[in-house]
């Protein structure tokens, strides 16, 4: 039984382009990269779906930060690096270094 494989973007990106291109058919692109055409037609969609978000106004958009979130993860890493040397210092005598 083979075993899935996962393409990386840029893979699909280039299968996809050259789908949208129509040089060649979907199923001479399947043999050539070893894709079944189904994958093609998928990433195809894909692909023209997707492509009016690299036009929107503004370009790439900023991850939207929770000040709360961060100020709460930024307390719990101090606790667990409070923690952690805590336990550091204490298993010192059994582990004798």
């Amino acid at each position: 039984m083979k075993k899935r494989r996962n393409h990386d973007a840029g893979f699909k990106a280039r299968v996809a382009l050259e789908a949208v291109k129509g040089e060649r058919t979907v199923s001479e692109l399947a043999a050539e990269y070893g894709v079944h055409p189904t994958m093609i037609h998928q990433w195809k969609k894909a692909l023209l779906d997707g492509a009016a978000d690299v036009f929107e106004r503004g370009g790439k958009r900023a991850p939207e930060v929770d000040e709360d979130t961060v100020r709460a993860l930024h307390a719990k890493i101090g606790e667990l690096a409070v923690a952690n040397d805590f336990l550091s210092r204490k298993l010192k005598p059994w582990t004798g270094k």
